[in-house]
């Protein structure tokens, strides 16, 4: 990746390490970041539960979603590496995303469970986000990763959420 290109962190933790690989442009996500018109908002999340983090959170780290805004564009809440919470709760209710991105490959942690949302998590989000389109990606991406997408569309189909479930394979894409 060249290393003129902008690139944006989290905070200024994870920007000193980005710098530290060279990279010139790097800029820290807040409340009011802006990118050639386009709004990026800052939002929290929680990777795993509490038990989870008390026990490998420095594994873990922090973990942060964005939401994009756009006068032309729908509302894009990307969601992050987090379990269905409160925070997630909040931010569907105060940002209200016309498209929500959930990385929903069910990844554990043996013993403390899932870091990221499962099938029932994907659930809460179709139901706290009553209108907007949800999209389920890092399935059968990353080892530790449980829940294929078979099995997320097969849930979907039970739950009644394929009207607004995306589960796409590889490369696949969808005009919104």
């Amino acid at each position: 990746m060249p290393k003129h290109l902008p690139l944006f962190a989290q905070h200024e933790k994870d920007a000193e390490q980005i710098r530290s690989q060279g990279f010139r442009d790097v800029r820290v996500l807040g409340e009011g970041t802006a990118f050639n018109g386009v709004s990026l908002v800052k939002t929290p999340g929680q990777h795993g539960s509490d038990q989870a983090l008390e026990v490998a959170g420095e594994v873990l780290g922090d973990v942060c979603g964005v939401v994009f805004r756009h006068p032309a564009e729908k509302v894009l809440y990307l969601a992050g590496d987090t379990i269905w919470n409160d925070h997630v709760k909040a931010n569907l209710a105060t940002h209200d995303p016309d498209v929500v991105v959930l990385n929903a490959g069910d990844a554990q942690i043996p013993v403390l469970g899932s870091i990221i949302m499962d099938a029932e998590d994907v659930r809460k989000v179709y139901d706290a986000a009553p209108r907007a389109a949800l999209v389920a990606s890092h399935m059968e991406a990353v080892n530790h990763s449980v829940l294929t997408r078979a099995e997320l569309r097969a849930f979907s189909e039970r739950s009644g959420t394929t009207d607004r479930l995306l589960v796409p394979e590889d490369g696949e894409t969808h005009a919104f």
